[in-house]
């Protein structure tokens, strides 16, 4: 029996903490070249991401799911890399596709398609690409 009002506070406060955490989380789509590295991946990423927010995980593409620089850039973020198959993702519309993404990976989008399908149903692009050498990023929410 909870007789004590300090107790129901504090969990109170938990809650509105988790709640508020979870308002901030966002899930991050990377698209990248082969031999790309951790710093140049967590650099574009870092911009990317909307004041505030967190990244729950880093979405791409199978073939690019193995990258030292996308897997180290996950593991310094303290978030799983997630893959998605080609075509798996050339089956999200999204609003900038690519010719030339779409020749080498088997898809026209990678990092938009990745976020949006790592947010899942009714997610929203938050931050639309953006590329920065050799580093694609796109943020749902």
């Amino acid at each position: 029996m909870c007789t004590g009002r300090g107790r129901l506070g504090s969990l109170s406060g938990w809650w509105r903490r988790r709640v508020a955490d979870a308002a901030r989380r966002v899930w991050v789509g990377v698209g990248a070249r082969p031999g790309v590295g951790a710093d140049e991946v967590l650099a574009l990423v870092t911009r990317c991401l909307p004041a505030g927010a967190r990244p729950a995980l880093l979405a791409t593409v199978t073939a690019r799911a193995s990258e030292p620089g996308i897997v180290a850039a996950g593991v310094r973020l303290g978030v799983p890399v997630r893959a998605y198959g080609a075509p798996e993702l050339a089956r999200v519309a999204v609003p900038h596709p690519s010719v030339a993404v779409g020749a080498a990976v088997g898809t026209a989008s990678v990092a938009e398609a990745a976020a949006l399908l790592a947010a899942g149903a009714g997610a929203v692009l938050l931050v639309p690409k953006r590329v920065s050498g050799r580093v694609t990023c796109a943020v749902a929410g």
